[in-house]
Formats: C-alpha cells, structure tokens, sequence
C-alpha cells in the first residue's frame, strides 16, 4: 500500500467529481436555452501496474459527453421564424466574420436589414430559389449558400414565363365573319368576347396584352393575343403590328369541353419579356355568359416582400405587394455519422471533428434528414430532476473522496512521526 497513491486517488476522485459538479451546473443554468444540449460526465477508472503482494491504487477519470443526437421537446411559438427540426439534422449557420457553423439553436429574427438571425448572432444559410432555379447541393460542403432574408424592400424582378387561364365561351353567341377576325388586324375587325391580362416583364414592368374571343363556326373559336401598347388611339383596332399569338380552339358539342384536338395552351412571347406558356385546358363553351373562371400568372414586379410560410421541407415564401406568393428561399439540413462528437463552440454551435465524420448537406423531409418546424422551438434536453439528483450525488461523491485524501494524509503523519 503507498500511502501516497491513497491522497492521489482521493484528489482524482474529488477532481471527478468537480467535473461532474460543473456539468450539472452548466446543464441547471442552460435549462431554458433553445437547441441547447445536456452534458454528462463519464467516469472511466485508471488501473495502475499491480505489484506481487500490494494493491496499488489508481484513480478516475472523466470524459465529458454532450448529448447532441437527443431530440428536445418542441414547443409551439407565435413566430414562423422560430424554427425546429423533427428528427436528425442541423441549421447551417454563419457568423458575422462568414465561419459557418451548424446548430440547432433556431430561434431566429429578423434584423435591420431582414436577415434572419438567432439569439446568439449568428445568420441562417439558405438557397435562393427567387429565380425559380432548383437549388444544387454540394453534399459534402457549403457552396451556393447565402444568408437568408425575411424580408426584401428591393429584388430582382421576375418575368412572366407561365400562366393558367379558365374560362366560359357562350355557345349561343353569333359567329364572325372571316375578314373581320382579329388575327386579320384590319380596322374593321371585330370580335365576340375580350378579356386583358396583366404580365411581367424582364425589368418588372406591367405588359397588358389583350386576348380576343372570336366564334368562327359552331363550337369553333379564334383565340388572338396583341400587345396593347401597340393598340391604335380610339382603335384598338388595327395594332401597330401582328398578332402576338392566335389559335383555334374546338369543343366538343356534347359536353362543352376541349375536345380531343383542340389546343390545351398558348404560347407567346411577352413584350419585353421571355416567352410565355399559357395554359387554358379546362376552358368551357355552355350556353351561359362568357366568364373568367381563373387567371393566374407567374412573376411580379421589382417590388419587396415578406415571408409568408415556411414548408416542412424548408421553402420559404414570400408574398408581394400586388398579392403573388413565390419561392424566395429553401433552407437546407446537415448532419454527420456521430453527431455526439461534434465540437461545441459558444453560442450552442458545433464544428466537425475526427471522431464526428463529414459534413454531409441536404434537404428537410427527405432520406436522413427530419422536418422543418415553423413556429415552434426545440427545449433544451436538461431535465432539472435529474440534474439536482445528479447534483447531491457528486456532492456525496466528493465529501467522500476528501474523506479518503484526509485519513491517507492522517496516515502520512503517523509515518512521519514514527522516528518520535
């Protein structure tokens, strides 16, 4: 027996403790941090080289754990900003310095400049899909990330490329002789019906075109599209030039639909813009007055926006001043092989390591990854019961380990006065 191995073990015994003491002190004050993620101390025993004939002691060690792939409680919040995650994954993150980092603290805001930011500063990652480009994920790095925006008082205007048009052609109208159809352009062009619809631009200008109805025959209808800048003063008719579109729609007499052979779309170009695509399957001929079912066409103006929901799959949507929803952002996850081996930096963010593996990117709701929650907050995983037990164990754990260095240095005295 070495008497002073005895004072050793107790102080490793007391300086385990002290970790463990500090974890729960840590853990109790970080019981209402958003994404935070509890620690533990694990204790591992250090076995000494025995000798024959004599224990020798050895002592304790700990190594402290976090445990990051435990999912906290969701709590719902008032906020679309305030994000969670369902399941494995990762916020990437930035600082104001561009080190990105993952978390999954999402306790996000706006902030002067309408960048979403969390409770510790650092800014949410995305991809900008306002273009209505298909964002390209590097699987295994951050390329094509860009700090996400709530909200945007200026942005690039959107063309108009697509649109959908419904409506009703009365099948008792009178039909139209053919050298007066608008496809003509003539000055004495006439028409059955007429309808105006508003598109984009590459600049975000309004272009008007104007769309003519014209019964040619029974169940037999001219579609012509013009731009009506180019309408004549008092005219419209004749415009400066041509037509821009014209098609011929055919129903079917029993059931009032587009039959078989009839076009189900239009395609033109608009003015000063990229060509258009406008679908108009589902259109009708009853006998009943001609109505504009549905319209709705893609694009908007050079105007901001503010968010207006975020998806389970993490796409972000903005809607605009003339009433137009689009994608602005989609929020992609991260994750690694061993998530609990991740380094944790202040402000609950965490960097890779050796033991934790390679990042790799993606998408909320697909293969690995769990969902985006909007309007809620993941709690923090400390549960404060287990904590305080914790906390009286390795306050009985260290009385008794300072029990054992006092009677080893008690021992020490009486060896060291045995020559008196």
């Amino acid at each position: 027996m070495s008497i002073g191995n005895i004072m050793r073990t107790g102080v490793s015994g007391m300086l385990a403790q002290g970790n463990k003491l500090s974890t729960v002190a840590d853990n109790v004050a970080n019981a209402d941090t958003v994404g935070y993620k509890r620690a533990e101390a694990e204790f591992s025993s250090m076995i000494p080289q025995h000798l024959t004939g004599q224990y020798v002691s050895g002592g304790v060690t700990t190594n402290v754990r976090r445990h990051i792939s435990e999912q906290g409680t969701l709590m719902n919040t008032t906020s679309i900003t305030d994000l969670a995650i369902a399941g494995d994954g990762f916020f990437i993150v930035e600082d104001a310095a561009g080190t990105r980092f993952l978390t999954r603290a999402g306790s996000f805001v706006p902030d002067k400049d309408g960048y979403l930011v969390n409770a510790a500063g650092y800014y949410l990652l995305g991809f900008d899909i306002m273009d209505g480009t298909t964002p390209s994920v590097t699987a295994n790095g951050f390329n094509g990330l860009s700090r996400v925006r709530h909200s945007s008082q200026a942005m690039q205007a959107t063309p108009t490329t697509q649109g959908d048009l419904r409506f009703n052609l009365d099948a008792g109208a009178a039909t139209v002789a053919a050298p007066d159809l608008p496809s003509a352009n003539a000055a004495t062009a006439s028409y059955t019906f007429k309808t105006s619809l508003v598109a984009y631009g590459n600049l975000g200008e309004e272009v008007l075109v104007d769309v003519y109805f014209s019964k040619t025959a029974d169940n037999t209808w001219e579609v012509s599209v013009f731009d009506q800048a180019e309408a004549t003063s008092g005219g419209p008719f004749p415009y400066a030039s041509g037509p821009l579109a014209t098609t011929t729609l055919t129903f079917d007499a029993t059931t009032g639909q587009l039959d078989a052979a009839s076009p189900t779309s239009i395609s033109f170009t608009v003015p000063g813009g990229q060509p258009m695509l406008l679908d108009i399957s589902g259109s009708t001929q009853y006998a009943a007055d001609f109505n504009i079912l549905t319209v709705d066409l893609n694009g908007n103006a050079a105007t901001g926006y503010k968010l207006f929901k975020i998806g389970e799959d993490g796409v972000m949507y903005g809607t605009f001043p003339n009433g137009e929803k689009q994608a602005t952002y989609q929020i992609p996850l991260a994750t690694v092989n061993s998530p609990d081996n991740l380094k944790l930096l202040p402000g609950d963010v965490f960097t890779q390591t050796d033991k934790s593996g390679d990042i790799l990117v993606g998408f909320a709701a697909s293969e690995g990854f769990g969902t985006i929650v909007s309007g809620a907050k993941e709690q923090s995983t400390v549960d404060l019961a287990s904590e305080l037990t914790a906390m009286i164990e390795a306050q009985r754990g260290y009385t008794a380990n300072s029990k054992v260095f006092m009677t080893g240095a008690e021992l020490m005295d009486v060896a060291v006065n045995l020559k008196r």
